[in-house]
């Protein structure tokens, strides 16, 4: 289902990946100044869209996510990443919502990203220009107009997807019915940075890192890549994680501690499929992206400003251990919604399981998360149930 006014988009398919692939006729305009064509965009859909086409929900995922919100990912065989959210009988219940989650710009899961071959034959590596949340938005917004989307029902996201679900309000207000940040923040914080900047460093230690042109060479920074992966995962950890796998790295008499578990994060083995399937320039372009967003400071410095005049109604949720985005950055962004004039709810559910609560088993999000979903598809004027067609 390609829009009719979108005749310079093609969809792909190759390897399970889905795509439209916008040619040279239809550069995106990047923050930089520069054009960035021909653009691919990688993205999955679920449900169906109504007659109306006002039942459209965009996922935006987080910094290590990817298009594969309700299902497997064909090229990993990664489970899906939020089946308690997205699905039938879920939340955001695809029986009644058409949804569309697409690969971030910058990515490395089907959208044009560092390890896409530019026109040259080559992989464009570090020649990609830099991109920001904002470019990566507009990219959505070109994926959902070709769809024959003119306004989205929802734009929901965690983390990375929440920061983006906020530029989507503000910079398009009339095209987002509804907005929900989930463990996120308006800007990055200054601990995020320096543990990003950790692990890009990492990265670029790495002896395969070739200064980014490792495709070229056929080898990946597999070892610095794995590191800038722990790095992530530790702000997603509660103190308790962290102090617990400490004490067993450290009954084992290894130096270093994994993230994810029993393996040392130094081991090649570690994360393996993770560094398969996210390539190590993408994460230096996205967190670098990340780092440099700051959504009120296009508006004076002053937050509420980004969402004056706009009429989308947001739901804004934080989780009380996650000192990742912590709940005071969510209240912060429910204050400046408040100061705009805008109708909007905050909710800091009580999880122990810090900033990666969002993907676990969490009752009490998922129902005030639901209640949100059915009072905005009411005020839509979308049925209850069956909202498909």
């Amino acid at each position: 289902m390609i829009h009719a006014g979108a005749a310079a988009a093609k969809l792909q398919a190759a390897g399970g990946v889905r795509s439209l692939a916008f040619d040279a006729t239809t550069p995106l305009q990047l923050s930089s100044g520069e054009t960035l064509a021909p653009l691919t965009i990688a993205f999955e859909t679920y449900g169906a869209l109504n007659a109306e086409r006002t039942n459209a929900v965009l996922v935006c995922h987080s910094l290590t996510g990817d298009q594969f919100v309700a299902s497997p990912n064909p090229i990993t065989g990664r489970p899906a990443w939020w089946p308690r959210i997205v699905g039938p009988g879920r939340p955001i219940d695809t029986n009644r919502f058409f949804v569309v989650c697409s690969n971030v710009l910058g990515g490395s899961m089907g959208t044009t990203g560092p390890g896409t071959i530019a026109p040259d034959g080559l992989p464009y590596s570090l020649r990609l220009p830099a991109v920001t949340l904002a470019d990566a938005v507009r990219a959505q917004a070109m994926l959902v107009e070709a769809l024959g989307i003119e306004s989205l029902f929802l734009a929901i996201g965690p983390g990375m997807g929440g920061m983006q679900a906020l530029q989507w309000a503000s910079a398009y207000p009339k095209r987002v019915f509804a907005c929900v940040t989930v463990a996120a923040a308006a800007k990055q914080a200054a601990q995020n940075i320096a543990l990003a900047e950790l692990g890009r460093q990492a990265i670029m230690a790495d002896p395969d890192w070739r200064n980014g042109a490792y495709l070229q060479h056929g080898v990946r920074p597999s070892r610095g890549n794995a590191v800038a992966r722990t790095s992530a995962q530790l702000a997603g950890l509660s103190e308790q994680d962290v102090r617990s796998r400490f004490e067993t790295a450290r009954t084992h008499e290894r130096f270093a501690f994994s993230a994810e578990g029993a393996n040392d994060p130094m081991r090649p083995q570690q994360g393996a499929g993770f560094i398969d399937r996210f390539d190590a320039n993408s994460y230096l372009y996205l967190s670098r992206a990340m780092d440099g967003f700051n959504l009120g400071a296009d508006f004076g410095g002053r937050l509420a400003n980004a969402f004056q005049g706009g009429t989308t109604r947001h739901g804004v949720f934080s989780f009380s251990s996650d000192w990742r985005y912590s709940p005071e950055e969510g209240r912060e962004i429910a204050r400046a919604l408040a100061a705009a004039g805008a109708e909007a709810s905050f909710l800091e559910i009580n999880s122990a399981h810090c900033h990666d609560a969002y993907l676990g088993h969490e009752p009490a999000f998922e129902a005030a998360l639901t209640g949100f979903v059915d009072a905005a598809a009411a005020a839509r004027g979308l049925a209850l149930n069956g909202g498909g067609a």
